[in-house]
Parts: C-alpha cells; sequence; structure tokens
C-alpha cells in the first residue's frame, strides 16, 4: 500500500464512522462540566468554610507578594490546598478513564471498519469493542507513559553533560565554548526529536497490534518496535502524518488567536472557534489511527484478497490468535490450503 492510499483510506474509515468525532465533541463537553462538578464546586466550598477573602488580590502589589512567599499562604490555607490538590487528582483519573475508554472504542471501529468494510457504526458495537479494549489499553498507556519518562530523564542527563562540556571549554577558549554549544545543542535536539517520535510511533503501530493481533502491552510494543524496524517507510508514513497534524494545529491556532485580541468580546468570540479547531484535531487524530491500522494491516488483507479467502475478525478477546496481523500468514500455512486431493486408481485405492 502507498502513501496515499493509505491516506485515502484513513479519512475513508473516519468518514463513514464520523459519530466517533461526535462522540469526541461531547466528551470535551462532559470534560468541561466535569471540571466545574469536581474541582469547582469544592472549591467554592472550602472558600466558604474557610472564609478566604480574594478582593485584595486584585492589587498587583498583593498578588506579587503571594508568589514570592507561597509558603505563608499554604501554611494558612493548608485545608484549602489538600482539597484542591485532592479533587484535582480525582477530575485527572476520571478524565483520563473516560478518554481511554472513548480511545479503545473509535480504535476498535476503526479496526473493525478495515476487517469488515460493509459494517456500519453502531453504539453497540463501539461500547463492545471499548470494553474489550479498556483494559489492555491501560496497561499499554501506563508503559509508554514509563517509556517517556525515561526519555526525560535521558534528555536531561545528556543535557547536563552538554552543559558541563561547554562550561569546562567556556574556561579555556570562549569561541570554542559557543561552537560546542551550538553544536551539541542541535545535536541533543536531534536525540529527542528523534526518541520521541520513535516512541510515539511504537505507541501508534502498537495499539495496531494489540487490536489486530491480540498481544498483550509488552509483546505490543517489542512487536511494534520490530515492526517499524523492519519497514522504516511505515516509520516515515507516521512522521509525515505528524507533521500535517501539527500544520494543521498550528494553522488554525493562527485563526482562533487573534480573536483573543479583541477587547471584552474577544473571548466570547473565539469560543465557538476554539470548540471547532477542538473537533477538528480530533478527527485528524482518527485520521492518523485509521492510516496507520489501514498501512499496517495492509499486507495481510492483500495476501488474503489473493487467495480469496474471507476477512476475519478479532470477535474473540485480545489473546487469541484468530485476528489477523502481518505475521498471520505464513508461507507454510498457504500451501496447507492448496493441497491438491489424492489420486486414485480404478480399483479406488490410493
Amino acid at each position: 500500500m502507498t502513501y496515499s492510499e493509505a491516506l485515502k483510506s484513513g479519512f475513508r474509515l473516519v468518514n463513514r464512522n464520523l459519530q466517533l468525532v461526535a462522540i469526541q465533541a461531547a466528551l470535551m463537553f462532559v470534560d468541561c462540566v466535569g471540571f466545574f462538578i469536581i474541582v469547582g464546586i469544592p472549591l467554592g466550598i472550602a472558600f466558604v468554610i474557610f472564609g478566604l477573602d480574594l478582593t485584595g488580590l486584585g492589587e498587583l502589589r498583593h498578588v506579587l507578594n503571594t508568589v514570592q512567599n507561597p509558603a505563608e499562604l499554604i501554611s494558612k490555607y493548608f485545608g484549602l490546598v489538600l482539597i484542591v490538590l485532592i479533587s484535582f487528582l480525582i477530575y485527572i483519573i476520571v478524565v483520563t478513564t473516560l478518554w481511554l475508554f472513548v480511545f479503545s472504542g473509535a480504535a476498535g471501529v476503526i479496526g473493525r471498519s478495515i476487517l469488515e468494510p460493509s459494517r456500519k457504526f453502531t453504539m453497540r458495537g463501539f461500547f463492545a469493542e471499548a470494553r474489550r479494549l479498556f483494559a489492555p489499553l491501560v496497561w499499554y498507556s501506563l508503559l509508554i507513559g514509563l517509556m517517556f519518562i525515561a526519555t526525560a530523564f535521558v534528555l536531561g542527563f545528556l543535557s547536563g553533560g552538554v552543559a558541563a562540556v561547554v562550561s569546562a571549554a567556556r574556561s579555556q577558549d570562549s569561541t570554542l565554548a559557543l561552537f560546542l554549544g551550538i553544536f551539541f545543542s542541535l545535536l541533543l535536539v536531534l536525540v529527542g526529536l528523534s526518541l520521541i517520535l520513535g516512541i510515539l510511533a511504537t505507541a501508534v503501530y502498537g495499539i495496531a497490534v494489540i487490536y489486530f493481533k491480540g498481544e498483550g502491552a509488552a509483546r505490543s510494543i517489542r512487536n511494534a518496535a520490530g515492526y517499524l524496524w523492519d519497514h522504516p517507510d511505515a516509520f516515515w508514513l507516521y512522521v509525515l502524518l505528524m507533521c500535517g497534524y501539527v500544520l494543521a494545529s498550528f494553522v488554525l491556532m493562527l485563526v482562533v488567536y487573534p480573536f483573543n485580541l479583541i477587547p471584552f468580546v474577544g473571548p466570547l468570540i473565539s469560543f465557538p472557534f476554539q470548540l471547532l479547531s477542538y473537533v477538528i484535531q480530533g478527527y485528524l487524530g482518527l485520521v492518523i489511527m485509521g492510516v496507520v491500522f489501514s498501512y499496517y494491516c495492509s499486507p495481510s488483507l492483500e495476501t488474503e484478497k489473493t487467495a480469496g479467502e474471507d476477512r476475519p475478525g478479532p470477535a474473540t478477546p485480545p489473546g487469541d490468535k484468530g485476528s489477523i496481523g502481518t505475521e498471520d500468514i505464513s508461507p507454510s500455512q498457504a500451501p496447507a490450503r492448496e493441497t491438491p486431493r489424492p489420486e486414485t486408481d480404478e480399483t479406488g485405492q490410493t
């Protein structure tokens, strides 16, 4: 499958399941309402209980004093700070759980649409896929998060090393220190971008492994990394998709941001455009997933099409090997389906 074919397939898959975009938009509204319910209401109650007076914060000098002495504010209103932290933590857990559930359903619907092109979107099918993929994607997200934390630690360690080298060179020659600073900074940026893009690509293709092959979290990451190593064109496809997503997000920001500069009515005018930009970004995110899924499973689908077989779907839970993947159809299996019947002689014996 070429890049253009994969891109067309991704848009076609999402356009056939536009209800996923509506579900994401509804989830954004739920997140906003949930913030006011989970964080805003306890915060307002805490203001009343502790008798916090915020009228003095309208003056700049009071704000500066509060920023310069945060320990005094925390010690004075420790209960209030504790309530805010607990409420915000609960909000983060609830929002993350909802987003993972919706993301699981979206991934399942897109994957099922690839395997069964005639299948139409239904909320029953969406919830079924979400329940089936939610637990694997929770563990998978935790592992991907640990990978990002490890990457941040490595980049921080390298940054400290670069700062030490530049500091040592500055004591010898300022020109050499300037050269080394620019060189190592560019090198560090290149290494950081490579690691981040590599992890992101592995994460997205790993979701395809989870769906189409039913692997666990750790094996999905390992198989996705091996797939990208064997198919560098898949990695560059993801890089192109990410560049397009970033460019589109930047254009949307340029369109929305000027409205915020209008006094008084600017935020009100920009609010609908911000919502529209979030919807478009969600749509593009689904397209990226559709393109990656289509590109990942295209060799298996083409092989099955050549063999004239039906495409089985992952009707069983993850871990079952009945779902297709890039490695499900091996050369040793193909001859077994085409073995001719043994010839018999006139007496009926073989």
